[in-house]
C-alpha cells in the first residue's frame, strides 16, 4: 500500500501536481522530510546493532510511523487557489498545513446531491415522462439509477484500498488499470465534465429565452414557422450561451473562491426547487391549481395569442367573435371563411394538472412517440379530420420538435445521473476519505434516485398527458411544465432551477481544467504537457482556456438534447472502467487489494461494466463508436508515444496472471509443427565499454521475427558475479538500447560464470521459463579464428555447436554478419539461395519465408537447390520438389544439381596435408605468436617445394601469400575484405580434377588466387576464389599442374599423403566440390542457405571441423549455416 502513495506534503495537490515522475514515490516514507531521515539513521545503544548498516535503506519503524502519522493530503486546485489570494502577502512564509476537516455530510452527500441534481429534471423529466410513458420512463431511470449505484460500490471499493490522494476518479482508474487507461479514460472523463458544462449552460439560456425574459432574444421568434423558427432559437442559444460561458470563464480565472463560496448558494436553490415540487404534489391532492389547457378536436393549441378558449362568446349584444377564431378565420365575423378543421372541431378546455387523485395515471402509463412535425394530440378524444387535408395554421398548435424514440431518451436522461464522482474527487479535503465517500456517495445515488423515481410517478400522477408532452410549455401560457406543478408559484422553480444550472455550470468550468491538469502533470501524455502549466499559485490557466475552447463546441450545437447523449457516451465509458478496475483487482486477488469497504462483489463490478456497455450503445450507437475509437486512440498514443510509469496496476496484475496460464498450458505438451515458430537466443558478445560487437545480430533477428516469438538476447561475461553486478548492469542496458534501436521485442539476459564457456552454457540452459523457452540459437561466426591467441573462441563455438545438438536446438549461424544488411536497407532484386543438402525439419525452407515476410527481403525470389548423387533420378527429384513446395505454398525455383562421382584431387590432399600439419603444431605448448608463425611458413614451405622438387612444370602460378593487418582482429569486417595478394597473377587455370569419363571437365575452383585487383570486384564480375589461411604469413596453396603430364607427377607424389586421415580427405572433397557448386551456381546470390554439418563426436578433430566449413562457404559474401534442432518445423497440412 505504501507504494501507492505519492508525494503530496508541500501541499502540491499529490498526484495531480506532481504525478508519479516524482523520484520520491519509491522511498518507504510517505514525508521523507530531512528530520525523519536523520532521525532513521540514528540508533541509541546496542538493540539496533545489528542492522545499523542497513539503516540508510531500511529504517527504523518508529520514523516510518511517524511519518504516516504526519500525513497530510491537500487537495489541488480551489482550495490553494483561494488560500494563496488571501495570503499573498504573506507567500514567502510557510504556514503550518492545516489539517482537511469535511465530513461526510459536507464533504461527499451535499456535493453529490448538487451534482447528480441538476438541468435534466426540471427541463426535461416531465418531457421524458409524457413521451417514453410511466413505465418507460421508470425503466430507464431505473436502469441508470443501477448502474451508477454498481459503479459507487465498485468506486467505494477502490477508494477505501489504500489513501487516495486529491485526483478523484483518474486517479483511481490510472492507478489501477495503467498509464495507458488512465489516461484515454481520463481525457474522456474531461472530455464529459467539458461538455457537461456546455449542456448546463443551454439549458440556463434555455430557461432564460424561454421562461424567463422571452423579449430578449436577439433573432425575433414571433411570426417564424418551422425550420425558421427552428434555426432563430438555435441562434439566439449560440449568441447567449458564447456569452454566458465568457463569463463564467472569467469568473473562473479571476475569483474561484467566489464560485466555492456560492455552492451552497446553488444548492439550496436545488432542495429549495425540488421541495417546491413535492409541496406542489400535496397541493393537487386537496385543490388541483388552475393551469387549463386548449384543445381544438384533439389537437393541443399554443396559448399565446389568444385569451379565452373558445371560438365565440355570449355577450349582451349577441355573439362575438373571440380572438381564437381570428386565428383561424379570415375576418372577425361570423360569415368568414375559416380553417376546415377549426370548422369541424369543437374547442374544449381541460385542466393541465387534474391532480395526484384524478386517476390520470393509467392514461400516462405508456409512451407516445413522436416524428417531428407532428401535433400534440390528447389520445382518449376524437377530432374530425379528412385524412387528406393538409395541415393548416401549423404554428396555432403545439408540435413535437424532434423525432423522438426509447433510446434517444436514454442519452438525454443519463447526465442526470451522474455527478457520483464528487465526493472522489475532494478526498483531499475529507477527514475520513476511506469512510466517507462510500457512505457519502451510496447515501447520495439512493437519495437522488428515490427522487428520480418518485418523480416519474408523480409526474404521470398529477399532469395531463398533453401537458407532459409539451416540451416548453406551450399550451399553460408558456410556462416551465414543472413549474406548474410548484408550490407556491412557478417561478420558484424558474428561478431555482436556472441558479442550480449556472452554478452546475461554474463547478464544471472549475473542476475540468484541474482533471487535464492533473492528466498533463503526470506526464503520460506528451502532447498535453503544456497544459499543466498555470498561474504561480496553481490555478491551470491553459486548461481553463482549453475547456473553455471544447465547451463552445457543445454551444455551437445549440440543441440541449444534441449534447447530452455526448456527455453521457465519456461518462459511461469512465464508470464502465470504474467497473472494470474493481472487478479485475478482485479477480486478480493482488496482495495489495484490501478495500475497508467490504460491501462488493466481482459480478457485482461486472454487471455494472455491463449495463455501462449496453447503456452506451442504447443511447447512440454512434455516438458509442466515436467515443471509442477516441479512447482507443488515446490509449494507442500513450503506450507508443507516452511516458513509462510503473503504478503497481492492475493490467499489469493481469498480464501476469494471464502470462502464468499461458505458461501452464504451454506446458502441457510441445508445440504442434503447425504452431512451430523460431524463438530465438541470440547470442552477442561485448568489448571492453559493455557494447555489442555485432549489431547486426539484432538486425537478422529483428528480419527474421516475421514469425513473432520469443527473443532471448544474451551475452556471458567472465568473473563473479558479485565483483561484476555494475559490469553486468551496464551490458543489460546495452543490449536493451541496442534492441530498441533496432526494433526488436524481447527480452535481455546477461550471465556471469567463472568462464565464458561455461557462461555461454548456462545461458543456453536456463533462458527463457517453461514451456516458454528457445528454439534456436542465433550466433556470429567467430572471427579470425585462425589466429592463435584466438583458439579458445572457436573451441567455445565447437562446443556450442554440440550443447544446441544434443539439446535439441536449431543453430543459426551467420558467416560475414557485417556484410548483412541493416533493417534500413532494400533489396529491389536478388535471389536467397537455399542448398538443401541433408534434410533438418524444414528449417532450410521456412527461414527465406520469414526473411521475406520483412521489407529488407522483400523483393528478393527464393531458389532451391538440392544435389542429386549418380544412382539419383534428377528429373524425378525436380518435380516431386516442386510439388512438395506447392503443398507448402512456398513460391520458389527449383533446381537439382547433379554432382557426379570423382577422385580426389591433389589439391584436396595437399589442403588436408596443410590443415593436418597445422593442427598438429598447434598442440604444442608455449610456443610464442612468432615461433608458431615461423613454424607455419615452415611447414607450408616444405610441402610446397616437395611439390617443386617432383614437378617443376606443374607450378604454372605464381604464389599468393596473404597476410592479415594486425588491426583484423579489432575490426569487424568481412572476411573477404581482408583478403589481398602480393602480387598479380596470370589468368585463372583450371584445376583438372582426376575423374572418370562420364565426368565433365570441372569449371574454375575456389582454388584460384586473385590479384588485388580482382578481389575488387563485385561478385557478379569476377567469382573470388582465393583459399587463405588465416595465420600471419601463411601462403595460400596454389594449384596443381594444369596439364596432363603435372597431373601424372601429381598422381605419383604419394610419400606425404600416405599418412593422411581418409575421413578428413573426404571430408575435405566434400567441402571443396560443394563450395565449387554453390560458387558456381549462387555467387550473386543476396543470402545463401545452406546446411551446416555436425561437428566430429571426438573433440581431436575441432579445429578440422572449423576448416572444413570455412572451405564449404569461402568466397560467399553473406551465408547462413543451418542446423536443424532434430524435429519438423514446416507441414503441408492446414
Amino acid at each position: 500500500m505504501l507504494n501507492n502513495l505519492t508525494d503530496t506534503e508541500e501541499g502540491d495537490g499529490g498526484a495531480q501536481s506532481q504525478g508519479d515522475s516524482n523520484p520520491k514515490e519509491s522511498s518507504p516514507f510517505i514525508n521523507s522530510s530531512d528530520a525523519a531521515v536523520e532521525k532513521s539513521q540514528q540508533y541509541d545503544g546496542k538493540n539496533m546493532a545489528l542492522f545499523e548498516e542497513e539503516m540508510d535503506t531500511s529504517p527504523m519503524v518508529s520514523s516510518l510511523l511517524s511519518s504516516l502519522a504526519n500525513y497530510s493530503n491537500l487537495p489541488q486546485g480551489s482550495k490553494e487557489h483561494e488560500e494563496a489570494e488571501n495570503n499573498e502577502a504573506e507567500s514567502s512564509r510557510k504556514k503550518p498545513v492545516k489539517a482537511p476537516q469535511l465530513g461526510t455530510l459536507m464533504g461527499v452527500y451535499l456535493p453529490c446531491i448538487q451534482n447528480i441534481f441538476g438541468v435534466i429534471l426540471f427541463l426535461r423529466m416531465t418531457w421524458l415522462v409524457g413521451i417514453g410513458g410511466v413505465i418507460g420512463t421508470f425503466v430507464i431511470v431505473f436502469m441508470c439509477c443501477t448502474t451508477t449505484m454498481l459503479t459507487a460500490i465498485s468506486m467505494s471499493a477502490i477508494a477505501t484500498n489504500g489513501v487516495v490522494p486529491a485526483g478523484g476518479s483518474y486517479y483511481m482508474i490510472s492507478r489501477s488499470l495503467g498509464p495507458e487507461f488512465g489516461g484515454a479514460v481520463g481525457i474522456c472523463f474531461y472530455l464529459g465534465t467539458t461538455y457537461a458544462g456546455a449542456m448546463y449552460i443551454l439549458g440556463a439560456i434555455e430557461l432564460l429565452l424561454i421562461y424567463i425574459v422571452p423579449k430578449a432574444a436577439i433573432f425575433p421568434l414571433e411570426g417564424l414557422e418551422g425550420a425558421e423558427a427552428e434555426a432563430a432559437l438555435l441562434n439566439n442559444m449560440r449568441v447567449y450561451g458564447t456569452i454566458l460561458l465568457t463569463s463564467m470563464a472569467t469568473v473562473v480565472f479571476v475569483g474561484v473562491k467566489y464560485v466555492n463560496k456560492l455552492a451552497l448558494v446553488f444548492l439550496a436553490c436545488v432542495i429549495l426547487s425540488i421541495l417546491a415540487v413535492y409541496a406542489g404534489v400535496i397541493v393537487t391532492a386537496v385543490e388541483a391549481p388552475d393551469f387549463p389547457v386548449c384543445l381544438l378536436g384533439n389537437r393541443t393549441l399554443v396559448w399565446k395569442a389568444f385569451d379565452v378558449c373558445a371560438k365565440t362568446i355570449e355577450t349582451a349584444n349577441g355573439t362575438v367573435t373571440t380572438q381564437l377564431w381570428r386565428m383561424f378565420c379570415d375576418s372577425p365575423f361570423l360569415n368568414a371563411t375559416c380553417d376546415k378543421y377549426f370548422v369541424a372541431n369543437n374547442v374544449s378546455q381541460i385542466q393541465g394538472i387534474p391532480g395526484v387523485t384524478s386517476g390520470i395515471l393509467a392514461e400516462n402509463l405508456f409512451g407516445n412517440y413522436y416524428e417531428k412535425g407532428d401535433l400534440i394530440a390528447r389520445t382518449n378524444m376524437n377530432s374530425t379530420e379528412e385524412a387528406d387535408d393538409p395541415l393548416t395554421s401549423a404554428n396555432r398548435f403545439v408540435l413535437a420538435d424532434i423525432t423522438s424514440f426509447f433510446t434517444l431518451l436514454v442519452g438525454i436522461y443519463f447526465p442526470s445521473v451522474t455527478g457520483i464522482m464528487a465526493g472522489s474527487n475532494r478526498s483531499g479535503d475529507l477527514r475520513d476519505a476511506q469512510k466517507s465517500i462510500p457512505i457519502g456517495t451510496i447515501a447520495a445515488i439512493t437519495t437522488t434516485s428515490t427522487v428520480y423515481m418518485s418523480s416519474v410517478i408523480l409526474f404521470g400522477a398529477c399532469i395531463e398527458g398533453v401537458v407532459l408532452r409539451d416540451k416548453f410549455g406551450e399550451g399553460v401560457h408558456g410556462n416551465l411544465v414543472i413549474g406548474t406543478l410548484a408550490w407556491p408559484s412557478p417561478w420558484v422553480i424558474v428561478i431555482g432551477s436556472f441558479f442550480s444550472t449556472c452554478g452546475a455550470g461554474l463547478q464544471s468550468l472549475t473542476g475540468a481544467p484541474r482533471l487535464m491538469q492533473a492528466i498533463a502533470k503526470d506526464g503520460i501524455v506528451p502532447a498535453l504537457r503544456i497544459f499543466g502549466h498555470g498561474k504561480a499559485n496553481g490555478e491551470p490557466t491553459w486548461s481553463l482556456l482549453l475547456t473553455a475552447c471544447i465547451c463552445e463546441t457543445g454551444i455551437l450545437i445549440a440543441s440541449l438534447d444534441a449534447v447530452a447523449p455526448i456527455l453521457s457516451m465519456f461518462f459511461l465509458m469512465c464508470y464502465m472502467f470504474v467497473n472494470l478496475a474493481c472487478a479485475l483487482q478482485t479477480l486478480l486477488r493482488t496482495p495489495n487489494w484490501r478495500p475497508r469497504f467490504k460491501f462488493y462483489h466481482w459480478t457485482l463490478s461486472f454487471l455494472g461494466m455491463s449495463l455501462c456497455l449496453t447503456l452506451m450503445f442504447l443511447c447512440s450507437w454512434y455516438y458509442a463508436i466515436v467515443a471509442m475509437v477516441i479512447a482507443g486512440s488515446i490509449y494507442k498514443y500513450i503506450e507508443f508515444a507516452g511516458a513509462e510509469k510503473e503504478w503497481g496496476d492492475g493490467i499489469r496484475g493481469l498480464s501476469l496472471s494471464a502470462a502464468r496460464y499461458a505458461l501452464m498450458r504451454l506446458e502441457e505438451g510441445p508445440p504442434h509443427t503447425k504452431n512451430w515458430r523460431p524463438q530465438l537466443l541470440v547470442l552477442v558478445s561485448t568489448d571492453a565499454e559493455q557494447n555489442v560487437e555485432q549489431p547486426r545480430l539484432l538486425s537478422l533477428t529483428n528480419q527474421l521475427k516475421a514469425g513473432k516469438g520469443l527473443t532471448i538476447v544474451g551475452t556471458a561475461l567472465e568473473g563473479t558475479f558479485l565483483e561484476n553486478h555494475d559490469r553486468s548492469q551496464r551490458a543489460e542496458q546495452a543490449l536493451r538500447k541496442l534492441m530498441e534501436t533496432e526494433k526488436v521485442k524481447g527480452f535481455s539476459q546477461v550471465t556471469v560464470s567463472s568462464n565464458l564457456r561455461d557462461a555461454t552454457s548456462h545461458l543456453l540452459q536456463a533462458s527463457g521459463l517453461g514451456g516458454l523457452k528457445h528454439n534456436a540459437v542465433l550466433v556470429s561466426w567467430p572471427r579470425n579464428w585462425k589466429q592463435g591467441d584466438e583458439h579458445q573462441t572457436w573451441r567455445n563455438f565447437v562446443e556450442l555447436v554440440r550443447e544446441t545438438t544434443a539439446a535439441d536446438l536449431a543453430l543459426l549461424v551467420p558467416k560475414n554478419i557485417s556484410a548483412f544488411p541493416s533493417n534500413g536497407e532494400r533489396f529491389t532484386e536478388g535471389h536467397i539461395d537455399v542448398w538443401w543438402i541433408v534434410h533438418d525439419g524444414g528449417m532450410l525452407m521456412l527461414l527465406p519465408f520469414l526473411l521475406r515476410q520483412h521489407k529488407v527481403w522483400r523483393k528478393c525470389k527464393m531458389r532451391i537447390f538440392t544435389v542429386a548423387q549418380m544412382d539419383d533420378n534428377s528429373i524425378q527429384m525436380k518435380k516431386d520438389l516442386t510439388t512438395f513446395l506447392y503443398h507448402l505454398r512456398i513460391d520458389a525455383m527449383v533446381e537439382v544439381v547433379e554432382m557426379h562421382d570423382s577422385d580426389i584431387s591433389a589439391y584436396t590432399y595437399e589442403k588436408t596435408l596443410v590443415m593436418e600439419q597445422r593442427s598438429q603444431m598447434l598442440k604444442k605448448i608455449n610456443l610464442t605468436k612468432n615461433e608458431r608463425e615461423r613454424e607455419i611458413q615452415s611447414i607450408t614451405d616444405s610441402s610446397r617445394g616437395s611439390i617443386r622438387r617432383k614437378n617443376p612444370a606443374a607450378v604454372t602460378t605464381q604464389l599468393s601469400v596473404t597476410e592479415e593487418p594486425p588491426a583484423a582482429s579489432k575490426e569487424e569486417k568481412p572476411e573477404e575484405e581482408s583478403k589481398s595478394a602480393s602480387s598479380p597473377v596470370s589468368p585463372p587455370d583450371q584445376v583438372q580434377l582426376i575423374h572418370d569419363n562420364t565426368t565433365p571437365a570441372s569449371p574454375a575452383t575456389p582454388a584460384t588466387p586473385l590479384s588485388p585487383g580482382e578481389a575488387a570486384q563485385s561478385p557478379g564480375e569476377q567469382v573470388q576464389m582465393t583459399w587463405t589461411e588465416k595465420c600471419d604469413g601463411e601462403p595460400a596453396k596454389p594449384p596443381g599442374a594444369a596439364t596432363p603430364e603435372g597431373i601424372k607427377d601429381i598422381f605419383n607424389m604419394k610419400p606425404e599423403w600416405e599418412n593422411l586421415n581418409q575421413s578428413n580427405v573426404r571430408r575435405m572433397h566434400t567441402a571443396l566440390r560443394l563450395n565449387e557448386v554453390i560458387i558456381k551456381k549462387s555467387s550473386e546470390a543476396k543470402l545463401v542457405l545452406l546446411n551446416m554439418p555436425g561437428p566430429p563426436r571426438n573433440r581431436t578433430g575441432d579445429e578440422n571441423y572449423m576448416e572444413f566449413l570455412e572451405v564449404l562457404t569461402e568466397g560467399l559474401n553473406r551465408v547462413l549455416l543451418v542446423r536443424g534442432g532434430g524435429r519438423e518445423v514446416i507441414t503441408i497440412y492446414s
